[in-house]
């Protein structure tokens, strides 16, 4: 009996150093294989352990091993368990169904395309995946086929992750800027995308699935779990005049240049929102209607003219360092 369970704490043994060395590449297959005979192993284990502790011929003598054996064991089988448990997959995939222990996924052509032709998966691989609402899980590949596939959802491997209540407003730019605005606002984290028509804005039309769509891989990429939601083209006077009275706007102005922003520091507000403006600028009305708002808050973003695009990202940036969750 002690030599069998000597044999299952070196197997396990031998899957923990397995799977923690730097130089082997743990492959899915690998650490599902490891999952399955860790607990076998273990159930053998304590079925036989029983057993023999029932029995009123054995001594006391090897009870006692038996039980520093079985001790012994699941201790490290614990240590490797935990071990598996934090390994993720690098393959990150949004689902839009609700995730949990044994729930199936649909892929429909575009997702089975990434994973089995792309990434090259096969059933008994693992992949993870979010669908904004449930945190990350880690998911089996049941069918694998070149236009659909299933999953099954094994564990959580990741809880739910939400941005702070921050929406960005900003003027549309040229296609592959205004792309890399919405990417780089999935990355730092907003709740919200809300672009804005101003009477300077260059591009009057948007494609919105598109923009979500990149929001999504952006999400996927940055290893967040939760995707913001990007809305249709809309007036940026119709926004202002249906504004929620419990949100806060920081409408940044080129002409504080000097002023500090630790008064952001001071405000205590639990929701706000950050307006970027066109390449062109605002134009003087705008400036005076933003300015006359008791819910706006002027801020400086530096002594340069800086584009739209990098001035969504600095503007994030100092959000983030004064309010949001980089603290």
């Amino acid at each position: 009996i002690r030599l069998s369970l000597v044999g299952s704490e070196m197997c396990i043994r031998d899957r923990f150093c397995l799977i923690r060395s730097p130089n082997i590449m743990t492959t899915n297959r690998v650490i599902i294989k490891a999952k399955c005979q860790l607990g076998d192993l273990l159930e053998i284990s304590e079925n036989m352990g029983a057993r023999m502790l029932v029995n009123k011929d054995l001594p006391n003598f090897y009870k006692l091993h038996l039980l520093l054996g079985l001790f012994d064991l699941v201790f490290v089988f614990y240590q490797t368990y935990v071990c598996l448990m934090n390994i993720r997959s690098k393959i990150r995939l949004f689902v839009d169904s609700p995730l949990g222990e044994g729930q199936s996924i649909l892929l429909d052509r575009d997702q089975a395309n990434y994973l089995f032709n792309v990434m090259r998966l096969n059933s008994g691989d693992f992949v993870s995946i979010f669908n904004g609402k449930n945190g990350e899980w880690q998911a089996e590949v049941l069918h694998a086929s070149k236009r659909k596939g299933i999953l099954i959802s094994k564990y959580q491997s990741k809880p739910q992750l939400d941005p702070p209540d921050l929406w960005l407003l900003f003027a549309p730019i040229k296609k592959a800027r205004t792309d890399f605005i919405v990417e780089k606002a999935t990355e730092m984290g907003v709740s919200r995308i809300r672009p804005v028509n101003t009477d300077y804005t260059n591009s009057d039309r948007i494609k919105q699935n598109r923009l979500q769509s990149h929001s999504i891989e952006a999400a996927e990429q940055c290893g967040g779990t939760y995707v913001p939601p990007v809305d249709e083209l809309s007036k940026l006077n119709t926004v202002l005049k249906d504004w929620p009275k419990d949100r806060l706007l920081i409408f940044c102005d080129e002409s504080k240049v000097g002023e500090t922003v630790e008064q952001l520091r001071t405000i205590k507000s639990e929701k706000w929102a950050i307006l970027i403006g066109p390449e062109g600028g605002f134009s003087d009305f705008e400036i005076k209607y933003l300015q006359s708002l008791d819910f706006v808050i002027s801020i400086s973003l530096g002594p340069r003219v800086l584009r739209a695009d990098t001035a969504v990202i600095a503007a994030l940036a100092l959000w983030q360092s004064q309010k949001g969750d980089w603290l």
